[in-house]
């Protein structure tokens, strides 16, 4: 879909659904991938495009869905990390956190 096309009441409609819509429609799974789409798509048309009226909104709704994106990523990776370190340590209740157990020692 071409942005350039679209009025700016669509594109603040579109923005809206992208950080919005989702957690009625995909869940808690999907929802960093769309706030990703959300901030890539909208990026230029919230900061770089001359000002206009549906602009702020849209610039919140790309900020928002940039700092949920970021705090997904920062837990996912803080979480996957201490797995790593830890998971040996914590016996069985790390293999079963695992879908594939994994062989030998650590």
């Amino acid at each position: 879909m071409n942005l350039e096309r679209l009025p700016n009441e669509e594109k603040l409609s579109l923005c809206r659904k992208y950080y919005l819509v989702p957690l009625a429609v995909s869940g808690f799974a999907f929802l960093p991938f769309l706030w990703l789409v959300n901030v890539v798509w909208f990026f230029r048309e919230a900061f770089l495009k001359p000002s206009y009226t549906e602009q702020l909104q849209i610039k919140a709704y790309v900020k928002r869905s940039a700092l949920g994106l970021l705090l997904w990523v920062a837990v996912l990776t803080t979480w996957i990390t201490i797995y790593q370190h830890f998971r040996a340590e914590w016996g069985e209740v790390g293999d079963y956190l695992s879908f594939t157990i994994p062989l030998g020692i650590p």
